[in-house]
């Protein structure tokens, strides 16, 4: 029988066999798994796990004893709400701060956080900008740090900046820096030491070395919001690609950084805002792929996998996606005809998804496992396929992702 080491490894192999467009001995699971280990087991609530992060070693070994994909999440989705407490994190709702109900889960609030008439500053020093503006509005307890400036600090223009420091809302701010700072590598570490459980107990390696934003939903999703950035392509259109590149080179020097040398090499890259419905694609070829596909590029050569996750419909630009190098990117699709995504994608890079959402959570293990077969049937074929589900997991009927990992495990089989 094989030991926990030979099942790591061989895990691993499956699906570094599949990034390489080569036919595994079975077809990878990988599925993304958000709400649903907490709606599983059943004991615990979504706000439990936020208030104590420890209690999720319980709810994940649920998870792990009843479903084995060849990677899986820690539980890094289930954010501390400790530090986002003590920070005063504006952009965020979570249960037991904003909703009465403990088991929903957390959103994401979008704001202009940085205003239209900004772009000039957060281009000629993104670092002043991010300290002295976004900062202080995003996180209501780090005001103080829009006091700060230590660009004229030569000489003895470091006593102005220095005294500064004796303000009580700056000290406040560093307080706050220092205190969530703690709880937030409190998490780290218990995550690194639950990665290590997860080989030691199953086998299983981490799916992730870290995750990244294509540049133009990093302006968006977190500055701008969605509605003022897509007016900017109108309004403002040189200074919106020049924010861009002026992120598109820390995100990708960091990203690099921040990945090399993990147990696993796999980026994940969240997509929101290229959907054929938010862009047309003379649009799509401007703001958003160039950028992206540089990061995506030098990710890739600097040994690194993206594992691109491609949220919304994106019929119309599966012929950009093959702008990148052959053999090194993953394509993580939710909406799209899979067998077109295999027409144009197969032989160049590996493509992943899409189980329904709507299925596993309303239909029956048979209509799962006749869905699964025909995904297997259209994607695998020649290498290059990892089944995964269309959309992260919360509400799905246990006995639906039994399906789905059976009928991988045995219609999967090389």
């Amino acid at each position: 029988m094989a030991n926990m080491q030979e099942i790591y490894d061989a895990r691993i192999k499956r699906v570094a066999d599949a990034v390489q467009l080569k036919e595994p001995d079975r077809v990878p699971i990988v599925p993304v798994f958000q709400a649903f280990p907490v709606y599983f087991m059943n004991k615990w609530t979504i706000q439990d796990l936020m208030t104590d992060y420890t209690k999720c070693t319980e709810v994940y070994d649920h998870l792990y004893d009843h479903y084995q994909p060849d990677m899986g999440w820690d539980p890094i989705l289930f954010f501390p709400s400790n530090y986002m407490e003590r920070a005063g994190l504006t952009w965020f709702r979570w249960p037991g701060k904003h909703y009465d109900n403990p088991n929903i889960m957390y959103q994401y609030m979008e704001g202009e956080y940085m205003k239209k008439d900004e772009y000039p500053e957060a281009i000629h020093d993104i670092t002043k900008f991010m300290m002295n503006k976004w900062l202080p509005r995003s996180f209501s307890n780090l005001s103080g740090l829009s006091k700060i400036d230590f660009r004229n600090t030569m000489w003895f223009g470091h006593m102005g900046a220095f005294a500064a420091f004796s303000d009580p809302e700056v000290i406040s701010a560093f307080e706050t820096l220092a205190d969530s700072g703690k709880m937030l590598m409190d998490w780290f570490v218990y995550l690194g030491g639950y990665q290590a459980h997860m080989k030691e107990k199953y086998g299983m390696p981490p799916l992730y070395a870290g995750f990244a934003y294509a540049p133009f939903d990093m302006i968006g999703d977190s500055m701008r919001g969605t509605i003022d950035i897509l007016m900017d392509m109108h309004d403002r259109p040189d200074e919106l690609l020049a924010l861009i590149d002026v992120v598109t080179d820390f995100a990708i020097k960091d990203t690099i950084a921040g990945c090399s040398g993990k147990a696993t090499p796999y980026v994940w890259f969240w997509l929101h805002k290229g959907v054929d419905e938010f862009m047309s694609d003379e649009q799509f070829a401007k703001f958003y792929w160039p950028s992206l596909r540089r990061y995506l590029t030098e990710v890739a050569e600097a040994g690194l996998t993206p594992m691109v996750y491609v949220e919304g419909k994106y019929h119309t630009r599966l012929e950009h996606l093959l702008e990148v190098p052959k053999g090194k990117v993953i394509y993580n699709f939710e909406y799209i005809d899979m067998a077109k995504a295999k027409k144009v994608l197969g032989g160049h890079s590996c493509i992943m998804g899409n189980v329904p959402s709507f299925t596993l959570s309303y239909g029956t293990p048979e209509e799962t496992a006749d869905c699964v077969k025909k995904l297997i049937d259209t994607c695998a074929p020649g290498g290059g396929y990892i089944v995964d589900t269309a959309t992260m997991v919360d509400d799905a009927k246990p006995e639906n992702i039994e399906a789905m990992f059976e009928t991988v495990f045995t219609y999967g089989v090389r």
